[in-house]
Parts: structure tokens; C-alpha cells; sequence
């Protein structure tokens, strides 16, 4: 073969391969979608163990399924919300809210669009609770760790930049993330920057810092040739303190095992030391929740550690987050957003976002299909600007 056929054939094949990578709207689409369908799978056995989804499924979970309750809006501790059946849960709601303030402003979000958009969306616009099976405003179904936003931001007057401090400290800025790690695809770095950002208005300590690393892993996932073990590496990379110590304890027990059965035990171990919360779900520790920079919230790292041992796959991802119990919609959001990033909308199963969209009332598509079209407006944004500081520094500094 001539070198210029040789040439020929490098360049056809990376051609090839450029055209096979799934598109920054088909990363979109699987990163939303493939999250609001791991939060409609994990809601119904949220705060269960694995030996207890076991009893009340008769094996592991496999799909969509029903309530854990038959009467469901009134037992406790989850009344009066309808969890199951297909039906997202606030994780979703607070991630298609942070996609509109996206599409409001159309640049990169701070802490001060927090207050500014995000606030006045959950209190002023009434929208379908699958949940509640209800129009009703966002406010009434979101966790007391998000009214805490309302609260500090609208009635409070707080620095938005600080609003978060003297919250709980959990996962809940860190579930809606993933809009950010998309509107900052291939950029890691600035996915994490930006998410830190946002998240001061909602969270401090741990819970802040996974929702940067969370942003981050997502905006991994979407660059060209990311695999699970390199979104790994990237969260490492940027993650600090317990996080970081919490992620690298999962990652380890992971690359020593290629189901999740196997791992359900030695995840939790692993992340056990750092989660704050204790071995009973249902009943936190004394010290849970609390700001500290030795802990991490257990959801990122599980979520991490179920992306390794599925090799990226996102049913697989998913279902390990799942079948994990305890927090596992927001573990299989996570999961699902950075596996649905990885492998695009086509990696996640249709026949249950369908029935997730059916069920919850829910375009699933039109909010990532808006966030990508922001994407690129931002992108073109950050390059004119980059352009600028080009030539601003090259005036400063002169010729070398």
C-alpha cells in the first residue's frame, strides 16, 4: 500500500469514526433523558436496602415498577406522593427547572441566577407533579433542603453566593447538575467551576463540592473517545477532600467486579466510611448531613462505582444504582446522566423512557434539545470572549 493510499484510509476511517461519536444533541437527549428515567426507576425503592427491595420484588429490579405501598397516599413516610409506576421524582423537576433558567439567560448561570430565575420558577409557575398526580407548583413538592433555597433567597435576602451555608447537607444541589456539565461539554474544568457556583445559593461542604464533580463527570462523559474509567479519572482529578477519598475507596472495590450483584455489599462498605448518614437509611446518624471536609454524600461515588462496573453501559449502570436502595433515585440520575452522556440518547432503552414520559406527563426530549442549542450559544459566546482576552493579553505582554 503507497503512503498516499494509506493516508487516504487513516483519514476515511477518521472520518468514520468522527461521524459514528453521538452528536452534542444526542449526548444531551441521553444525559436528561437517561437521567429522568434512573430517577423514575429508583424512586419507587428509595430508601430501602437491597435485602429489603428483595422481599417486597421477589429478586432485583429489572424495570419500571409499582409502589412499594398499595396505599400508597397514606403510608408513611412517603405520603402522599406516587412514587413508582413510572413517575419522576424532584430530581428531574429541579433539573428541567435548571435547564429553563438556562434558556433564560443563554450564557453560563452563577449562584445570583439561582435567585434571579431558578427561585421564581419553583414559587410563581404551576406545572404537572407526577407525584402528586396534580398541577401544583414546583415549591410543593420539592425537599425541605430546596425550600431552603426559597426561603434564604426570596424571603431571606441572603448573599446569594452564601445562601447555601446552614443548609442541610446532602445531594440535593448535586441531583440537578447534569444541564451544566452539557452547557460545558468537553470542559470538565469549567463544568466544575461554574456547578461550584451555582450551587453556593443551595448547599456548602461536600454537598457543594459533588455537585461541581457531578457537572464535571458529565461534561467528561461528552468528550470524543471518554469512557467510564476516564470520567473516573477526571472526577478524581478535579473532586477534593472526602469526595475525592470517597470516590477513589468505590473506584477500587469496582475494578473488582463486572456485575452489581456482587458489589452491593463492598460499595457500601467502601463508601460507608464517608456517608455521613449511617447504615440506617431512614434513621441518620447524629452527626449526618453536617458540614465537614472528611465526608461526601454516598450518592456520587455509588453512581460512580455502578458507571465502572457496567463499563459505561446505561441499563446496566442504572440498574446497579437502583438495586443499591437508600438514595437510589438520585444515584440512579447521576448514572444515568453520565452514561446516557457517554453513549447518547440511543443508549437509553425506549421502551421505558416512553413509558416514563407517558406516565409523567413529560416532553423528556424538548429540554435537552433546548439545553444543546444553548450549549452552542454559550460555546460561541466563551470563543468570542477568549478571542478578546487573546488580544488584550497579547497587547499587555507583548512579543517574547
Amino acid at each position: 500500500m503507497t503512503t498516499e493510499t494509506t493516508e487516504t484510509a487513516k483519514k476515511a476511517e477518521d472520518a468514520g469514526g468522527a461521524a459514528a461519536l453521538p452528536s452534542l444533541e444526542e449526548r444531551a437527549a441521553g444525559c436528561l433523558v437517561g437521567a429522568a428515567v434512573g430517577d423514575a426507576l429508583g424512586g419507587p425503592v428509595e430508601g430501602w436496602s437491597p435485602e429489603q427491595i428483595v422481599a417486597r420484588h421477589g429478586g432485583r429490579i429489572h424495570g419500571i415498577v409499582g409502589p412499594w405501598h398499595e396505599n400508597w397516599r397514606t403510608a408513611r413516610p412517603l405520603a402522599p406522593y406516587h412514587k413508582g409506576d413510572g413517575h419522576v421524582t424532584d430530581d428531574t423537576l429541579m433539573t428541567h427547572a435548571l435547564v429553563r433558567v438556562y434558556e433564560q439567560v443563554r450564557d453560563h448561570l452563577d449562584a445570583y441566577a439561582v435567585a434571579d430565575h431558578l427561585v421564581p420558577d419553583l414559587i410563581t409557575n404551576p406545572r404537572w407533579i407526577p407525584e402528586l398526580e396534580a398541577e401544583a407548583l414546583p415549591l410543593h413538592r420539592i425537599f425541605l433542603a430546596e425550600k431552603w433555597m426559597v426561603t434564604r433567597l426570596h424571603y431571606g435576602h441572603a448573599d446569594p453566593r452564601e445562601a447555601g451555608t446552614g443548609n442541610i447537607v446532602n445531594c440535593g444541589a448535586a441531583m440537578y447538575m447534569a444541564p451544566v456539565g452539557i452547557v460545558n461539554a468537553g470542559n470538565p474544568a469549567g463544568a466544575y467551576a461554574e456547578a461550584v457556583d451555582i450551587a453556593g445559593a443551595h448547599q456548602s461542604s461536600y454537598g457543594r463540592e459533588a455537585a461541581g464533580v457531578f457537572a464535571a463527570a458529565v461534561a467528561a462523559a461528552c468528550a470524543p473517545g471518554a469512557s467510564a474509567a476516564s470520567v473516573v479519572d477526571t472526577a478524581l482529578s478535579l473532586a477534593k477532600d472526602g469526595t475525592r477519598a470517597a470516590i477513589a475507596a468505590v473506584a477500587e472495590v469496582a475494578a473488582g467486579h463486572r456485575e452489581f450483584e456482587s458489589a452491593l455489599g463492598p460499595l457500601r462498605a467502601a463508601v460507608a466510611p464517608y456517608d455521613s448518614v449511617g447504615p440506617d437509611y431512614r434513621a441518620p446518624s447524629l452527626g449526618a448531613r453536617r458540614p465537614s471536609r472528611l465526608h461526601s454524600i454516598e450518592e456520587l461515588p455509588v453512581a460512580l462505582g455502578m458507571l465502572l462496573i457496567a463499563d459505561g453501559d446505561y441499563a446496566a449502570a442504572v440498574l446497579g444504582a437502583v438495586n443499591y436502595g437508600r438514595d437510589c433515585d438520585s444515584t440512579a440520575t447521576m448514572a444515568g446522566a453520565i452514561a446516557g452522556a457517554l453513549g447518547g440518547g440511543a443508549a437509553v432503552p425506549s421502551a421505558w423512557s416512553e413509558r416514563v414520559a407517558e406516565a409523567s406527563r413529560l416532553d423528556l426530549h424538548g429540554p435537552p434539545a433546548a439545553l444543546a442549542e444553548v450549549a452552542r450559544e454559550v460555546f460561541a459566546r466563551d470563543l468570542a470572549r477568549r478571542r478578546v482576552h487573546e488580544a488584550a493579553f497579547s497587547a499587555i505582554a507583548g512579543p517574547r
